[in-house]
């Protein structure tokens, strides 16, 4: 009796949701649900009720509705994702559309596949766009002045049979709705260095591939947008390229961004492989590619693989590129950020200390809360002393240290700015607590940030804790094993190394520091390894080579030059420096 009460009919579903609701809840909570509501009752109802569409069920971010028709139904999605799309700053939705068969019940709530299927293609529906049943475009195809793109057949979450996909495209556009960026004149270039990471195309006409390509872009995206030092277009704004020929010149006046990355995906014989290539939208011209493989089976490792690979090559990339860029710049019109980049590539230049702290202190001079500024005039002191193998003034330690201070108070939401603070308040100020909670913080807001995990080796070594700083340094490495910074990771590695009674492995570190920069604390390095393993002749040596790099080396410089927390390490290293013949 029971299946005699149930009620079916054919309907139109249409499922929508707002695009990243979540992150917006977090940042915004109450702006958030007043919008959503706003959206709800000024843009919805009322073309529900202009289409004689039934509002079934709504949630916090979305809603369910049907319509008698399929044609109806479209249009109302169609003027929907226009009204929105003509709107600055609006809430994005992704709509979806299936026409299927459904349960009524007696108070006129649905259920049915129907239903989960609309959805499902909600779900993976661009931003902004509309993606439509099979069922659907049958009914509409050649009714309206809509243009549809083939998205193949689509294996759907809880959908036994896989469905073709169609995204509405509307005629008179290139794309499917007029957006704020392509309405008017270029955008303006943010005041930092700017990038959109594009849609990967997936090269292997796989389907299930387009997940996993869209899900790596996802996640550089959101690695990206860890450095503060970068601006990063959303997710929802260069998803709107997916499935389209695009010229980068193009997107970068569009999107208002100085580069552009872009990649594809090819699945071949149970492996992957990811390309990716990084390019100067005004010009075009490319300033990095590479390529990833990995195994297929191994799907979620190799996208955090790949996230990781490519974050951490790009950043130092846009860096170098932008400090190409200023250079180029006149000298009248440069800004506090223009200077920062000249005095970060003074300050790798090693001998020029004096003129990056030139750079950084005009920064500051120009933007008094410039905290990266600050984190460096602290960070070369720090150089300064550690290569020189002379203590520092008293006066210049603790400016030193007062500079870290102010910057980590002004970046607190900065991995580099944390990291480089951490690093000198351990080594200068000896606030070895403090710094290890800074530079976990660093690590914690930017785990791809190569550098964050060059200053909690060093801030472990200083500590005493060499097992944390031999991880640290090795995930330095692997995330950035070209960078400048690799010379002090090696011989971080080679004092950790020796702390831990680690004597072969600390030596071959430290020989490998040596080749990359012959300096007072990778030559020591060698000394207090090559000592601990009764190799006099080679410690005799490096320590001679060491007073031909610095003559005014003093055993009794120690204490300064390896400020280790613990008073046993200091007396070991010290000792090991003795005899090998330095002088007191």
């Amino acid at each position: 009796m029971a299946n005699e009460r149930i009620q079916r009919r054919l309907t139109t579903i249409l499922a929508a949701d707002v695009v990243g609701y979540s992150a917006l809840m977090e940042r915004a909570e109450e702006a958030t649900y007043a919008e959503v509501g706003r959206l709800k009752r000024e843009v919805i109802e009322p073309r529900l009720a202009q289409y004689h569409g039934r509002l079934i069920k709504t949630t916090g971010d979305g809603m369910l509705a049907e319509f008698c028709s399929p044609i109806a139904a479209v249009r109302c999605a169609v003027e929907i994702q226009e009204h929105l799309s003509s709107m600055p700053d609006a809430l994005e939705l992704r709509i979806g559309l299936n026409l299927g068969d459904v349960i009524v019940q007696e108070d006129g709530d649905v259920y049915g596949e129907g239903i989960n299927m609309a959805a499902r293609l909600e779900g993976i529906a661009d931003p902004g766009g509309i993606l439509i049943s099979s069922k659907v475009h049958g009914e509409v195809e050649g009714k309206l002045d809509l243009s549809f793109e083939d998205r193949g057949e689509r294996q759907l979450k809880n959908i036994s049979k896989p469905v073709r996909a169609y995204a509405i495209r509307a005629r008179t556009h290139s794309s499917a709705f007029v957006t704020p960026a392509n309405r008017g004149e270029p955008l303006p270039l943010p005041d930092r260095p700017s990038i959109a990471v594009l849609p990967f195309q997936n090269m292997s006409g796989d389907p299930e591939q387009e997940y996993f390509a869209d899900g790596i872009v996802e996640d550089i995206i959101t690695a990206l947008s860890r450095f503060k030092s970068l601006f990063v277009i959303a997710r929802n704004s260069s998803f709107t390229y997916k499935a389209r020929l695009v010229d980068t010149k193009q997107v970068g006046r569009e999107l208002g961004v100085r580069y552009v990355l872009e990649g594809s995906v090819r699945k071949v014989a149970g492996r992957v492989r990811i390309t990716g290539q990084l390019i100067e939208a005004s010009t075009g011209v490319h300033l990095w590619a590479d390529k990833f493989d990995g195994e297929l089976r191994d799907i979620f490792d190799l996208q955090d693989d790949v996230t990781s690979s490519v974050v951490a090559t790009i950043a130092p990339a846009i860096e170098r590129a932008e400090t190409a860029r200023s250079k180029r710049k006149p000298t009248d019109r440069r800004d506090s950020y223009d200077l920062f980049l000249r005095g970060m590539a003074a300050s790798y230049r090693g001998r020029t200390a004096y003129k990056a702290l030139e750079f950084f202190h005009e920064a500051i001079e120009l933007d008094e809360d410039f905290a990266p500024a600050y984190a460096m005039v602290a960070y070369v002191a720090l150089v300064e002393q550690a290569v020189s193998g002379s203590p520092l003034s008293k006066q210049r330690r603790e400016q030193a240290v007062r500079f870290a201070e102010r910057a980590a108070r002004l970046g607190h939401d900065d991995a580099f700015v944390l990291a480089r603070s951490a690093h000198v308040l351990a080594y200068l100020g000896r606030k070895y607590d403090r710094a290890a909670l800074l530079v976990e913080q660093a690590v914690t807001l930017n785990t791809n940030f190569a550098t964050a995990w060059h200053s909690r080796g060093w801030v472990a070594v200083v500590s005493d804790l060499p097992e944390r700083a031999i991880e640290s340094f090795q995930q330095m490495t692997r995330l950035s094993p070209l960078d400048p910074l690799i010379v002090g990771a090696l011989y971080g590695s080679a004092f950790a190394f020796f702390l831990a009674s680690r004597y072969e492995e600390g030596l071959e570190a430290a020989a490998r520091a040596v080749q990359m920069a012959a300096n007072v604390l990778s030559l020591a390095a060698v000394v207090v390894n090559a000592v601990s393993l009764g190799r006099r002749v080679e410690a005799a040596d490096a320590a001679a080579h060491l007073l031909r790099v610095d003559p005014n080396f003093r055993i009794g410089h120690v204490d300064y030059i390896f400020p280790v927390r613990s008073v046993d390490s200091r007396t070991r290293i010290g000792r090991a420096l003795r005899e090998s013949g330095l002088p007191e």
